[in-house]
């Protein structure tokens, strides 16, 4: 059910601008053109796809809940359990989860423990015990680690955070199966391991969050002639 959750995450619909008010990933010419330069593939896949409009969240605490309570679960049930904690607490922040208890948190739809896990967070919030302000000041590798410190969060979760809240340039996850199978099917490649992995987070530096919109759109089926090379599993 986890792998489920993270390849549904990961292929979130794109190039989609009419909702209103909606903040999206910004990238540009010199974020494509950068990409195009490191690697004819993936310029090719751009050229094909145009440009993605992946929405991301403007506010970080509400970042840190949605993504708590999305682990595990289809993006179906993540955006029916969402919008009823929005219609019980209004502004999802650390006053308003610290304001119910866990067993309100349960009655949207979310299991005991995510329950305990988001109550854990706000109230450290609340304490003054995290300071979720310097999280935009640290560096990539700093903000996962202080991220991925609160229960409920993994180093996966916190580079998502990074990529779809504080729109990190550089985010670029191994622990992605999504992205995985974006990078087999347009490199034809029959298994990812950590050393390929690093060439192309390489290649694709600084921009690699950009190269990951476009993995993650291959992977969801957006060039209806590519397949997945993954190594088929013996009977």
């Amino acid at each position: 059910m986890l792998f489920e959750y993270l390849f549904l995450f990961a292929c979130l619909q794109y190039n989609t601008r009419s909702e209103v008010n909606t903040v999206y990933f910004r990238y540009g010419d010199n974020e494509v053109a950068y990409l195009r330069s490191r690697d004819a593939r993936l310029g090719a896949v751009i050229e094909k796809i145009g440009h993605i409009d992946r929405e991301v969240d403007s506010n970080l605490f509400a970042s840190v809940v949605h993504h708590i309570v999305g682990q595990q679960i289809s993006t179906k049930a993540q955006t029916t359990i969402w919008q009823r904690m929005n219609e019980r607490l209004g502004p999802v922040t650390a006053k308003t989860v610290t304001g119910v208890t866990e067993a309100e948190l349960q009655e949207a739809g979310i299991s005991f423990r995510k329950a305990a896990y988001i109550k854990d967070f706000a109230e450290k919030i609340n304490r003054g015990e995290f300071d979720l302000a310097r999280i935009t000041e640290m560096s990539d590798e700093e903000a996962i680690k202080a991220l991925s410190s609160l229960k409920g969060i993994g180093v996966w979760t916190a580079e998502m955070i990074l990529l779809f809240c504080l729109e990190r340039p550089n985010i670029f996850s191994f622990d992605d199966l999504a992205l995985q199978r974006g990078l087999r099917m347009i490199y034809h490649h029959r298994r990812i391991d950590r050393k390929l992995f690093a060439k192309y987070k390489r290649r694709f530096s600084p921009y690699c969050s950009v190269a990951s919109l476009y993995l993650w759109a291959v992977a969801g089926g957006a060039v209806a002639d590519m397949k997945d090379y993954a190594l088929k599993k013996k009977k």
